[in-house]
């Protein structure tokens, strides 16, 4: 994440968020990831929030490393679950190789549409050969600001798809969910799962 209103928001309304979300602990994707790494499986958590899904697979046995851009949401996640959070920016993300799994839970929608596709190279720099990666996104077309100020990228499945495979990413399933975010409003989303060609 990197628009500044976006940051901002989620800084100030930490607490307001992380009561929304809550810990979400019944999350079939979630779970379904879990389920899917090896023992002790290191992963990522790519904007963490408040750190609701660091924390059920660092229960799990998994190895997490969480990271986010708000100072905020890492201060929530450290006081609600003790999740230690990397605070930065989707593109500060430098490692190579680092990861079995990579969970992306609607965190690449706030940041530009033109900024997807260097973030799923780098995403899969920070991979292991066949890591599994999860994304959540808005489906739509372009950018928008919420009423809460926040700005979403939408994307269809086609174009996730397309930039997904040029990103080297393939095995891509999606499935479509229409939820209700903090703003109120029902909306399509894409859930996509990849594996690290």
């Amino acid at each position: 994440m990197s628009d500044r209103q976006t940051l901002d928001y989620y800084s100030e309304e930490a607490a307001t968020y992380a009561e929304f979300v809550g810990d979400a602990k019944e999350d079939p994707f979630l779970n379904r990831f879990i389920a899917a790494m090896p023992e002790g499986a290191a992963v990522l958590d790519f904007g963490c929030g408040h750190g609701w899904a660091a924390a059920q697979m660092r229960d799990a046995g998994l190895s997490v490393t969480a990271m986010d851009g708000s100072a905020g949401l890492a201060a929530e996640a450290k006081a609600r679950y003790g999740i230690d959070v990397r605070v930065a920016l989707f593109a500060e993300l430098e490692e190579v190789a680092a990861f079995d799994g990579i969970w992306a839970s609607f965190s690449l929608l706030h940041d530009s549409r033109a900024a997807l596709p260097g973030h799923l190279r780098r995403l899969h720099r920070a991979a292991r050969p066949g890591a599994l990666l999860f994304l959540g996104l808005k489906a739509g077309e372009g950018e928008a600001r919420d009423p809460l100020g926040r700005l979403y990228s939408y994307f269809t499945e086609a174009e996730l798809r397309d930039e997904l495979a040029r990103a080297q990413w393939g095995e891509v399933t999606c499935e479509t969910r229409r939820l209700a975010g903090l703003a109120g409003k029902k909306e399509d989303s894409l859930m996509l799962f990849a594996r690290a060609l």
